[in-house]
């Protein structure tokens, strides 16, 4: 049964997001949205909801059908609140009053511990921040769910935990999530849709196998593409010879079948352009300038400790060596965080007892909150300043990471994640580094950026160590294997013993 159709939905800002769309969400449909960052996901969504008008198409929803569309951000509004409050606020007044126990009904489902509904959203992590979210628009009981990166800030516990709740939902409940976290899809959706300025897809399929139909759909419209332009050339070459004919001999007729096929050519050109050759959200480029040194970090016994001294775990003798791209995985809290910044200070000189850097290594360090970008400062003016290259080289270098003229001139802390990542990511490749340290590098990229940092990292067998909780990034880069538990830091096969035990429920 359909609830919701769409017909050739368009909207336009600066450029098309989206035009065209056409799309029904039917009982039990589970879609992924996926498209690059900034293309219009959230508009998308904000469409569906009945917030913004589009600018051309229509939508149709069945009678009475209510929509629960669960954003990004929180209200600001809602950040002096307790978890419980927030989510109580959704419900209308008189069901808040009579009929409470739907709160503790939500919050029982995705598992919210006593302790955090008497807390306020501001003193809460931003995933669980998220959970409050989605825990106010399911209290209201909608018919069709809408979820705008659900995943993001969650850790993999809190990830499993969402996709349980998520296939464990009524089968008649239609929901419709965008998302960047490949494996999230696969594990939530049955079909998919490929959100584009032209000619989006859509398919009945998981991300996965949806993304490989696409790749032979796109192959085909490049084959078509190409022969098409060869068309074109060639009709372009008969009509300069008919004209030349036509001058000389004086005929009409030639002058008028000369702009026939010129017509015909343009008209080639103008329809051929292929779909997936669309505006690139900025390319992510990274360097590896190499070392003559074989073991780049030895960990002799290390303790890693909280900031009051509390033995967190001990790192026994390990080494990374050139070409090492290593994950360290582990539970939330168990000190991951705390390993990556003794590792930092240790490459920097600080010196951490048990941590030795060879003196060759220049670090490439990005952390999860982009804490090495000041808000208050522009694009231009932090690479100006970190790097002498000039003032059109930079300009040149922001155009390549997606940063439009005026992007470059506002201040950092205006622009969305995805934007901050790619800058994030072109600081750490004029840095030059021979060895990189990452905190979940994921945050904040679209799936096009993830899989360029995975190409840039593995072609130019750059050697790193990282944290991560996007399991498709993992799989597709890390080649050893740490794991921190029982307070000791232990090398594993591979990362899907975590990976299953992490989305075993207790």
């Amino acid at each position: 049964m359909s609830l919701i159709n769409i017909r050739n939905l368009g909207v336009t800002l600066a450029a098309p997001l989206f035009s065209g769309l056409n799309l029904s969400v039917n009982a039990g449909d589970r879609i992924g949205l996926v498209a690059a960052n900034g293309r219009g996901k959230s508009t998308l969504f904000r469409c569906i909801a009945g917030d913004i008008e589009p600018g051309e198409g229509e939508i149709t929803k069945a009678r009475g059908l209510t929509v629960g569309h669960v954003e990004q951000n929180v209200p600001p509004a809602l950040f002096g609140a307790t978890f419980h409050e927030a989510v109580l606020a959704a419900l209308p007044a008189d069901q808040a009053e009579h009929e409470s126990w739907r709160v503790d009904v939500v919050l029982e489902s995705l598992e919210v511990p006593e302790a955090f509904r008497t807390r306020a959203l501001s003193q809460l992590s931003g995933g669980w921040q998220r959970l409050a979210l989605l825990a106010r628009t399911w209290v209201t009981e909608p018919d069709v769910l809408l979820l705008d990166e659900p995943t993001n800030h969650l850790d993999l516990n809190r990830i499993f935990q969402l996709e349980e709740w998520l296939n464990t939902l009524p089968r008649d409940v239609p929901v419709v999530m965008s998302s960047h976290d490949r494996a999230f899809l696969d594990a939530t959706t049955n079909r998919t849709l490929f959100l584009r300025p032209e000619r989006s897809q859509v398919f009945a399929l998981p991300y996965s196998r949806a993304r490989a139909a696409l790749d032979e759909a796109d192959a085909a419209d490049e084959r078509r593409y190409q022969r098409d332009m060869k068309t074109a050339q060639q009709l372009r070459q008969q009509a300069a010879k008919l004209n030349n004919i036509g001058i000389n001999s004086g005929s009409d007729l030639l002058v008028v079948k000369t702009k026939q096929l010129k017509q015909r050519a343009e008209k080639l050109e103008d329809s051929a352009r292929p779909a997936h050759l669309e505006r690139s959200t900025g390319a992510i480029r990274l360097v590896n300038r190499g070392t003559h040194a074989k073991v780049l970090v030895t960990l002799e016994d290390a303790a890693i400790e909280t900031p009051d001294g509390t033995l967190l775990f001990r790192t026994g003798k390990q080494f990374v060596c050139q070409g090492d791209r290593i994950v360290l995985l582990g539970h939330n809290g168990v000190g991951k965080t705390r390993l990556v910044s003794a590792l930092k200070a240790a490459i920097e000189g600080t010196g951490v007892a048990g941590i030795k850097a060879t003196p060759s290594l220049v670090l490439g360090y990005g952390d999860q909150a982009l804490a090495d970008l000041a808000d208050a400062e522009t694009p231009l003016r932090t690479i100006i300043r970190r790097f002498d290259i000039g003032d059109q080289r930079a300009r040149t270098l922001l155009v390549g990471a997606g940063m439009t003229i005026e992007m470059q001139g506002q201040p950092i802390g205006r622009l969305s994640g995805g934007q901050k990542a790619r800058l994030g990511m072109l600081v750490l490749r004029l840095t030059n580094p021979n060895f990189f340290l990452l905190d979940e590098p994921t945050n904040h990229l679209d799936i096009e950026g993830q899989e360029a940092l995975e190409s840039e990292l593995t072609a130019h067998e750059a050697s790193c160590l990282f944290v991560s909780h996007d399991r498709s990034f993992v799989r597709a880069v890390a080649n050893r294997f740490w794991l921190v538990e029982k307070r000791r830091l232990v090398e594993v096969n591979g990362p899907e013993a975590f990976f299953a035990a992490a989305g075993k429920r207790e």
